[in-house]
C-alpha cells in the first residue's frame, strides 16, 4: 500500500500536533507542581480541547454538498481509519469498558470480541459494496437496491430506513452526552443537566458548519487525545506500581493478585458480616414488594411523618434537609416503587452474594450444555458484532475513501486503531482493581483517601463507602462504586498528579463528542437528504440541502440533550441497546441487499420493522427507564440479558425478510443485474 504524498503532509501535522499537546500536558504539570493541583486544571483541559476542536471545525467549513455529506470522498485510508475509530471508541467506550472489565472481569470480554469482531464483517460483508454504490446515507443505499426499479427508489424503505436509523442513533447519541454530562459535572463542578447542556455546544461547534469534512479531521486530532489520555496515565501507573513500562504484555501477575484477593474476601469473617446484612436487606425489599401498593403508601406516610415531627421538635438543619431529601427521593407512585425496590433488590442479592472471581466465567443456572451466563455472554458477542457491521454512522465514513480498494484498507486502519485501545484497556481496569484491593479495603473511616471524599460529593452518586458492619474498617463489600467513573478516577486512585486527572477527562470529552458528532451527522443527513429532498421538495439546491442539514442537527441536540437530561441510565445499557436495535434494523436487509437477489422491497420492509420491533420491545419491557414511564414490567424471555434483544430481533428479521419476498412479487431484472455489479471484483470505483 503506497502512502501518497498528500497523506504523508497531513501525517506531518498532526505529528506536530501531537507533540504539541504533550508538551501543553507537561506544562501543565509543572504548573501543578510550582502552585498546586486545582479545578482550574479540568477547566483549562476541557476548554483548550474544546477550543482546538472548534478551530479544526471551522478551519473545515463548507457549504459544498458532497465535502458536508461526504467529505468529498477524498479522504485517505489511514486517516479515515483513525477518524472512524475515533467516532467508534465513544463514552461507552472510553469511560464503560473500563468500569465493565473492573466490575465483571472476565464478562467484559464480551464486549472487546464483539466490537472487534464487528469490524472483520464491516470489511468482508458490507463497506466495500456500500462504497462501490456510491450513494450518501444507508437509507439512500437501501432505497435504491429494493426499488423493484423504481427511479429514485423505494419510498416506504425509505421512510423504514430513516426510522432505523434515527431510532438506533438517537439512543446511542444520548449515552454519549450523558458521557459528557458526567465528565463536566466532576471536572468543572456543575450540576449534571447544566453539564450536559454545556456539553452539546462542544458538540455543535464540530460538527454544525463542516459537515462530514469537519468531523473527519476533528475527529482524527479527538483520537490523538483520547490515545494520549489513555495510554499515558497507564504507563505512569504501571511503572510507579508494578516497575513495568509495557503494562499490556505484563499485567498477568496483576490478575494474579486480584484473584487471591477475591478468594481471601470470600472467606473473611468481616466481609461475610456484610453479605449476611444484604441478605436481610433482600427479605426486606422482597417484603414490601409483596405488599404493594399498601406497603408504598405507608412507607410514604412514615417519611412524612418523621419530617413532620423534626420540624415539631426543631431537630437540626442537617437531620431536616435529610428527611427533606429522603421524601423527594421516594417513588411517586406504586409503579415507581416496584421498580425502585426491584432495583435496590437485586443489587442487595449481588452485595449479599460472593462474587465471581474476575477470572472466573461464571455458571449461575442451566440451560442445554452452557450455562445461563455463558449464553447471555455468547449472545451478548453476537450482537455488537452484528451492530457494529450495521451502525449507520460507522458504515456512513466508508462513503468518505477514495475508492473500494481504500475502504478495505479504512477497515484495516480502523481495526488496527482500534485494538491499540482495546489491548490497553484490561491492563488499565485490573490495575485500577488492585490499587483498590490493596490501598482502600482495610484503611479506618476516619482516614479515607482524598479522592473518595470528592468524589462522594457528586450528585448522582457515583461511589458510596459505609459502615455496615460497624468495625470503622472498610471492606469490599461496603463499596459500591459505580463502572462508569473507573476511568475518570484512576489517576487519583493511583496517586498520580491531578494534571493526569484533568488529561483523563480531556480524552473521554473527546471520545464522547467524536461519536456524537458523528451520530448528529447520521441523523441529520437522513431528514435533508433522505426526507426533505427525496420525499418533500425534489428540486431543493445544494445549499436548501446543507441548511436544512444544519437545522435539523441542532434541533436533534437540542432534544437529546433534554433526554439524557433525565437521566434514562446506564451508558453501557444503552450503547447495548443502540447496537441490539441497528442490528435488528439493519445487518439481515444490508447483507441480503448484497448477498440476494430474491429479497424485494416488501421482504426488506417486514425485515427492518419486525426486527426492530421485537428488539425494541423486549428491551422496552425489560428497562426499568420505560418501565418507570409505562408502568409496565416484562420477565425475561429465556433468561436473556434486555442488552442482548438482537438475540431476538436479527433471526426474526431474516425471517420475515425471507418470508414476505417469497409470497410476494420478485424483483425485475434490473435488481439481479445490480446486485451483480456490487459484488464484482477489480472495482476501484
Amino acid at each position: 500500500m503506497r502512502i501518497s504524498s498528500e497523506s504523508k503532509t497531513i501525517g506531518f501535522y498532526y505529528l506536530l500536533f501531537t507533540a504539541g499537546f504533550l508538551l501543553f500536558v507537561y506544562f501543565l504539570g509543572l504548573v501543578e507542581k510550582n502552585s498546586g493541583p486545582g479545578i482550574w486544571l479540568g477547566y483549562v483541559f476541557l476548554f483548550v480541547t474544546i477550543a482546538i476542536y472548534a478551530s479544526i471545525g471551522l478551519i473545515c467549513r463548507t457549504s459544498d454538498m458532497n465535502d458536508y455529506y461526504i467529505a468529498g470522498r477524498k479522504i485517505p485510508a489511514i486517516f479515515n481509519g483513525m477518524a472512524t475509530a475515533a467516532d467508534w471508541m465513544s463514552a461507552a467506550t472510553f469511560i464503560g469498558l473500563v468500569g465493565i472489565l473492573f466490575s465483571s472481569g472476565y464478562k467484559g470480554l464480551a464486549f472487546i470480541v464483539g466490537w472487534t469482531g464487528g469490524f472483520c464483517l464491516v470489511a468482508m460483508l458490507i463497506a466495500p459494496y456500500i462504497r462501490k454504490f456510491g450513494s450518501y446515507t444507508i437509507p439512500d443505499f437501501l432505497a435504491i437496491r429494493y426499488s423493484q426499479g423504481k427511479e429514485g427508489g423505494s419510498r416506504l424503505v425509505r421512510i423504514v430506513a430513516v426510522g432505523a436509523t434515527i431510532v438506533c442513533s438517537f439512543v446511542y447519541l444520548v449515552a454519549q452526552i450523558q458521557g459528557v454530562g458526567l465528565i463536566v459535572n466532576r471536572f468543572i463542578g456543575v450540576e449534571f443537566s447544566i453539564g450536559v447542556f454545556f456539553g452539546l455546544a462542544g458538540i455543535l461547534v464540530c460538527s454544525f458548519l463542516g459537515g462530514m469534512r469537519a468531523v473527519t479531521w476533528t475527529q482524527v486530532a479527538q483520537y490523538i487525545i483520547l490515545m494520549i489520555a489513555l495510554l499515558l496515565p497507564l504507563g505512569m501507573i504501571s511503572y510507579k506500581k508494578h516497575d513495568s513500562l509495557l503494562p499490556q504484555a505484563s499485567y498477568g501477575q496483576v490478575l494474579k493478585e486480584i484473584e487471591y484477593h477475591e478468594r481471601d474476601f470470600e472467606v473473611t469473617a468481616e466481609e461475610v458480616k456484610v453479605r449476611d446484612y444484604y441478605q436481610k436487606e433482600v427479605a426486606r425489599y422482597e417484603k414490601k414488594i409483596a405488599a404493594l401498593p399498601q406497603s408504598y403508601f405507608e412507607g410514604k406516610k412514615q417519611v412524612e411523618k418523621a419530617l413532620q415531627d423534626a420540624r415539631v421538635n426543631q431537630l437540626p438543619l442537617k437531620e431536616l434537609k435529610a428527611l427533606e431529601r429522603r421524601l423527594a427521593e421516594y417513588p411517586n407512585s406504586p409503579a415507581n416503587a416496584y421498580e425502585v425496590w426491584q432495583n435496590e433488590k437485586r443489587q442487595a442479592q449481588l452485595k449479599s452474594q460472593v462474587s465471581t472471581p474476575s477470572m472466573d466465567p461464571s455458571a449461575k443456572g442451566v440451560i442445554g450444555f452452557l450455562s445461563l451466563d455463558q449464553w447471555n455472554f455468547i449472545l451478548l458477542i453476537f450482537c455488537l458484532m452484528f451492530g457494529t457491521a450495521s451502525l449507520p454512522h460507522i458504515l456512513t465514513r466508508y462513503y468518505t475513501t477514495t475508492s473500494v480498494s481504500a475502504t478495505r484498507y479504512s477497515v484495516f486502519w480502523t481495526l488496527f486503531f482500534v485494538a491499540l485501545f482495546y489491548l490497553s484497556v484490561p491492563a488499565l481496569a485490573a490495575m485500577v482493581k488492585l490499587d483498590l484491593f490493596k490501598n482502600l479495603v482495610g484503611v479506618s473511616y476516619s482516614d479515607l483517601p482524598t479522592w473518595v471524599l470528592q468524589w462522594r460529593k457528586l450528585e448522582p452518586a457515583v461511589l458510596s463507602v459505609t459502615d455496615i458492619n460497624l468495625d470503622g474498617f472498610v471492606q469490599w463489600a461496603e463499596i459500591s462504586i459505580s463502572p462508569d467513573m473507573i476511568i475518570l478516577a484512576a489517576p487519583e486512585i493511583a496517586g498520580l498528579p491531578y494534571v493526569i486527572s484533568g488529561l483523563v477527562a480531556a480524552g473521554a470529552l473527546a471520545a464522547a463528542l467524536s461519536t456524537a458528532d458523528g451520530l448528529l451527522l447520521t441523523i441529520a443527513n437522513a431528514f435533508s437528504h433522505d426526507i426533505y429532498y427525496h420525499l418533500i421538495d425534489k428540486t431543493a439546491s445544494h445549499q436548501k440541502r446543507v441548511t436544512a442539514a444544519k437545522v435539523v442537527l441542532l434541533g436533534v441536540a437540542l432534544f437529546a440533550a433534554y433526554i439524557t437530561s433525565l437521566r434514562p441510565g446506564d451508558i453501557l445499557f444503552l450503547v447495548g441497546a443502540a447496537f441490539s436495535l441497528a442490528a435488528s434494523g439493519f445487518f439481515p436487509v444490508l447483507i441480503l441487499a448484497v448477498f440476494s437477489k430474491r429479497i424485494n422491497q416488501w421482504g426488506a420492509i417486514a425485515g427492518m420493522v419486525t426486527g426492530l420491533l421485537v428488539s425494541g420491545t423486549y428491551i422496552a419491557l425489560n428497562y426499568p427507564f420505560v418501565s418507570r414511564i409505562t408502568g409496565v414490567f416484562g420477565d425475561r424471555w429465556f433468561g436473556v440479558d434486555p442488552i442482548a434483544s438482537g438475540a431476538f430481533g436479527i433471526p426474526a428479521s431474516f425471517i420475515a425478510a425471507y418470508l414476505v419476498s417469497y409470497v410476494t412479487s420478485p424483483n425485475p431484472p434490473v435488481i439481479g443485474r445490480l446486485v451483480d455489479y456490487l459484488r464484482e471484483s477489480r472495482s476501484t470505483v
